[in-house]
């Protein structure tokens, strides 16, 4: 977010990471530095076109779009991207490569495959590498969804921060994307935010329970987070390079130099059209949250992370079909009279309040009227349940390819994935 002040709900910067694959094999090919070479003409870590800008990230075949600026509105962002993910796709017909789609490659062998970005930035790449060896899944093979929304006051803060810890454990309902991993189905939905959790174990406040600790002034924050986490990395990392508020991987983290809150635990979907309906899911409802629509901020502020955190895993193993039995934390989407609801359940009940919700909780009324990616998620199930039922059981090589071809196919068109074996 840029340095000006805005208030709740005014603007919202959005990123989307692709990988870049070879374009018969589907296999991922490291070359986003010769990308962003081509239209720069040097090796640059970002370039801004306009409203969408195109950036690396610390593994060379991931790429990511981003909006430039705050946007005041969603709505519309999802074909810029769309225009965006086509002038890539061009460049890298070039090189016979295109870009693939969904959180993880589902073959993809990190230990033999994985490149770090060697250009500007790399000592920041170079020091995460030798503290905690990112050959790994859990920083080589991850393309994720960022959300960010900004606040003004110590008050804002803690307003939005209450609200987005609630729906953490709702999002992978929506956006798990990564059911197979290593070329096998694990039986998680949502192997991404798996192998994210664990990718800076020996540095645990690092990323926390993922679900951010009760903290709701920026006094807080930088007492009982930022500073245990610095004091914790400073004996790997004495020379400070990574002693920074974006070394914090918590599933949310408060961004206080661009006065903002980056939602992180976002998989990427099929196609810019499935992610920004869900971004818009989101807003909507964090609007009814911040807004006291269904339970008031203070009652928000005081669910113990342990029980988000529970909540939290339970949608990374089994997203919409996760069971929430926590009646406190069903009351806060105004579900207090029931004892248990799937993931898919609350959302249901939240998906005919969307419009309503838009136009509470501060900025301009976001009125949107393209639902379909979210009542198709509603119906089908996520996008990694239709991933595993187009694969109907077969894993082999052949199959993975044929379904991760439809799917960049998907993301080539910007249309929905749905299942051909459902």
């Amino acid at each position: 977010m840029s340095h000006r002040a805005w208030q709740l709900f005014e603007a919202f910067g959005i990123e989307l990471e692709y990988m870049i694959v070879d374009g018969e094999r589907l296999s991922v090919f490291p070359i986003t530095d010769r990308v962003l070479h081509e239209v720069a003409g040097s090796f640059e870590s970002e370039i801004e076109l306009g409203e969408i800008s195109w950036s690396n990230e610390l593994a060379l075949h991931v790429i990511e779009l981003k909006t430039t600026d705050p946007a005041d509105k969603l709505a519309g962002l999802e074909q810029l991207f769309q225009d965006h993910v086509g002038r890539i796709n061009q460049l890298l017909a070039a090189h016979h490569a295109r870009l693939m789609p969904t959180a993880m490659h589902p073959w993809m062998d990190p230990d033999a495959e994985m490149r770090l970005w060697p250009h500007e930035y790399n000592a920041v790449y170079e020091a995460f590498n030798r503290i905690f060896d990112c050959r790994g899944h859990g920083w080589a093979n991850l393309q994720s969804v960022h959300i960010n929304l900004p606040f003004d006051t110590d008050e804002q803060f803690g307003q939005l921060h209450a609200a987005i810890r609630l729906i953490l454990p709702l999002l992978p309902a929506l956006a798990a994307s990564s059911p197979v991993l290593g070329g096998r189905v694990t039986g998680l939905c949502d192997n991404r935010l798996d192998v994210y959790r664990h990718n800076a174990a020996s540095v645990p406040m690092i990323s926390g329970a993922v679900v951010p600790e009760a903290v709701f002034t920026q006094a807080d924050y930088d007492r009982k987070i930022f500073q245990p986490m610095f004091r914790d990395i400073a004996p790997l990392d004495p020379d400070g390079t990574l002693q920074h508020e974006w070394l914090n991987a918590r599933g949310a983290i408060a961004r206080f130099s661009r006065q903002s809150i980056e939602i992180r635990v976002l998989d990427i979907q099929e196609c810019p059209r499935a992610d920004l309906a869900i971004c818009r899911a989101i807003v909507a409802v964090l609007r009814g949250l911040v807004a006291q629509r269904w339970t008031s901020t203070a009652q928000q502020q005081k669910m113990p992370t342990e029980r988000l955190a529970d909540l939290f895993l339970r949608a990374v193993r089994d997203a919409d079909q996760a069971m929430f039995d926590d009646r406190d934390y069903l009351s806060h989407f105004g579900l207090a009279d029931r004892e248990a609801c799937s993931a898919r359940e609350i959302w249901q009940q939240l998906r005919g309040q969307f419009d309503e919700l838009n136009s509470l909780g501060g900025g301009h009324p976001q009125i949107a009227s393209d639902w379909s990616p979210i009542d198709l998620i509603l119906d089908q199930g996520p996008l990694a349940r239709r991933i595993v039922a187009d694969l109907g059981g077969d894993l082999s090589p052949t199959s993975l390819h044929r379904t991760y071809e439809r799917l960049c196919d998907c993301l080539r068109d910007g249309r929905a994935f749905e299942a051909s074996h459902a």
